[in-house]
């Protein structure tokens, strides 16, 4: 997930140029028309995904899954994220706290959730990307929730 820019999209573009099959999800049309102009000779693959809409979860799980067949899938990394806002709690809504956690969350644990059967026919992996701040606690806002969530999330999986 979340391959339009970044660590995923530099993640999806390495994997595919050494020969990987790599299934990436973009937020954005514009994100997965770029990421496809480097298709590695046909080894990358796009899906538009929005990690906040269980529908559009459903949709690329089923994606995932014509794709891969019976084989399974060799591995799920979660990457989608937001950090803003942050800054002192005070300032913060309560929007601000579930805008973040839907995305650096709940998104990431629904995706997992769709994707287990296909992972646990691979023996595949998950990779969830966290943060230090995943381990102690900075400005407030919902990032550092956010990923103690992904971090818990991560023990309960092994």
């Amino acid at each position: 997930t979340g391959c339009d820019s970044g660590f995923g999209n530099l993640l999806a573009r390495r994997l595919a140029r050494r020969g990987f099959r790599v299934l990436a999800a973009c937020l954005t049309p514009q994100g997965a028309e770029s990421l496809r102009g480097d298709s590695a000779g046909g080894h990358l693959r796009t899906t538009l995904l929005d990690v906040t809409r269980s529908d559009s979860i459903r949709r690329a799980a089923e994606w995932v899954q014509k794709e891969v067949g019976e084989k399974g899938l060799f591995g799920l990394v979660n990457n989608a994220g937001v950090a803003n806002p942050i800054g002192p709690t005070e300032w913060m809504d309560i929007e601000d706290f579930r805008r973040v956690m839907a995305v650096n969350a709940f998104g990431a644990i629904e995706v997992t959730l769709q994707l287990l059967p296909l992972l646990k026919r691979a023996r595949g992996r998950v990779v969830n990307t966290s943060s230090v701040l995943g381990r102690i606690s900075a400005n407030g806002g919902g990032y550092c929730m956010s990923k103690f969530c992904i971090e818990a999330f991560s023990d309960s999986l092994r």
